[in-house]
């Protein structure tokens, strides 16, 4: 029998998470979302299927091509011929993965190119410093999509992991975001996530990534735990399910990990 998802009792702050961006059909309503948060988008140079794409375009406010990012735009089906209605804010990168011949095109229509030649940064590290110039000037802060991150070369996986789980002490809200899952991270404390059923599940997982272990107990899971040793070197909680009809999953985790959940085809 599932476990159904009970309040915590504890005082301690709650970190509430939801995915207003991954609500179907609310971009065919309207040019934006209706939503409580402000979206940045940044594009990573790795495959995503065109449905993925305008939706979280049509979510965001600000967006951006990381260095080869600006080719999977300029060649994604289904907007070829529409290429002007999807300009991006900013290209930004060290430039060695976009082709000429795209940055030119993107240059014709005013869209600004930044050769960033810093290899101490990656593109995408290059990409948030340049959103943070943008929230300085607006005095606010974007809740982040990365557009990709989760899939591809090992290595590159890895670099979003880490920097995410950097980033959590800068930025409210980080999610990356690929055709087959969404994640982010959850810093030390207690959080409420909801669930979008028809973007999200059935299969979720809470992974123990760059840290030694947690101590981790969960509400609306259909394998909860309480108080449990989470960590490579033991339980690790891969292929979790969501509980049809419970639309709150609460965690608790005395260190940082990672929350990803399955994402439903567009």
């Amino acid at each position: 029998m599932y476990a159904p998802y009970l309040p915590p009792t504890s005082s301690t702050a709650m970190n509430i998470w939801s995915t207003p961006f991954l609500r179907r059909n609310q971009a065919a309503k309207t040019s934006k979302f209706p939503q409580e948060s402000k979206y940045a988008l940044i594009i990573l140079n790795q495959p995503f299927s065109t449905p993925l794409f305008r939706q979280l375009w049509d979510a965001s406010e600000w967006r951006c091509c990381a260095d080869g990012g600006a080719n999977r735009l300029y060649d994604l089906e289904g907007i070829v011929d529409r290429r002007e209605c999807f300009l991006p804010n900013l290209i930004k990168g060290d430039l060695d993965s976009a082709r000429p011949a795209v940055l030119e095109y993107y240059d014709t229509k005013a869209v600004p190119v930044i050769h960033d030649r810093d290899q101490d940064s990656t593109d995408l590290m290059k990409c948030v410093a340049a959103l943070t110039e943008v929230e300085t000037r607006e005095n606010v802060q974007y809740d982040l999509i990365i557009l990709g991150g989760l899939s591809g070369r090992l290595d590159q996986t890895i670099h979003t992991l880490s920097y995410l789980h950097k980033l959590r002490k800068q930025r409210n809200r980080v999610f990356a975001v690929t055709d087959e899952s969404v994640g982010w991270v959850l810093d030390t404390g207690e959080h409420t996530i909801e669930i979008e059923h028809k973007a999200l599940g059935p299969t979720c997982g809470l992974l123990p990534v760059g840290i030694g272990g947690t101590i981790l107990s969960t509400r609306g899971l259909r394998w909860n735990l309480s108080n449990t040793p989470s960590s490579f070197d033991g339980m690790v909680s891969t292929s979790n399910h969501l509980v049809p009809g419970c639309d709150q999953v609460w965690v608790k985790t005395s260190k940082p990990l990672w929350w990803t959940a399955e994402l439903r085809p567009f």
